[in-house]
């Protein structure tokens, strides 16, 4: 069935009703991520230090603009620490977008009644803070999927292969994209992440 725009400006489906688009990625770069930085009214939420020879490899959004986006999306890629290569999405979205939820592979928008319950199978520090996640049931696919809840949003990481969820086992750091600063210059950019298109 078609999608049509809807009169909030997101496109309307048949069945799932209003659905925020998510915008065409381009390759990354010193340029767009400075721009989506400075643009960007949500967390764009970076693995720092990036994990040894890790490169990113995509950042997007859903919604009509970086500066109206519901939800953002950062893809990084490398070696898998047990073998082979790597992703990792990191989306923050506002509840009942779903683009963690499509990248996860599971058919609600948002990750389910087990997360937040018991105890949290990982804690990454997000903006200085140890932040509980959740292991994702359901998931589809080879992929690892963790999901819980920093500055009112959802938080999910997406590993494909599911064995990259290794990378957890290490202490990971995320801090927002938008307060990085001259850091941006530094950063190591690559082609962009086939996950982010599929």
């Amino acid at each position: 069935m078609p999608v049509q725009e809807s009169p909030t400006g997101d496109s309307r489906c048949p069945v799932h009703g209003d659905v925020t688009p998510v915008q065409a990625f381009g390759t990354p770069s010193t340029e767009s991520t400075r721009a989506y930085a400075g643009q960007s009214r949500l967390p764009i939420w970076l693995p720092w230090p990036l994990p040894h020879a890790w490169i990113i490899s995509g950042i997007g959004h859903a919604g009509r603009g970086f500066a109206a986006a519901r939800a953002t999306v950062l893809a990084c890629s490398g070696p898998n620490p047990v073998g082979g290569q790597a992703d990792l999405l990191v989306v923050t979205e506002e509840p009942g977008v779903g683009l963690g939820a499509r990248y996860a592979g599971l058919a609600a928008a948002d990750p389910g009644a087990e997360v937040g319950r018991g105890v949290a199978h990982v804690k990454p520090e997000v903006d200085g803070h140890l932040t509980p996640m959740w292991c994702v049931r359901g998931a589809a696919g080879n992929r690892a999927v963790y999901a819980g809840e920093a500055d009112g949003r959802w938080l999910w990481l997406i590993l494909h292969p599911e064995s990259a969820g290794a990378l957890l086992m290490e202490p990971l750091s995320l801090v927002d994209l938008r307060d990085l600063g001259a850091e941006i210059e530094l950063l190591p950019f690559g082609p962009v992440c086939q996950r982010l298109l599929d």
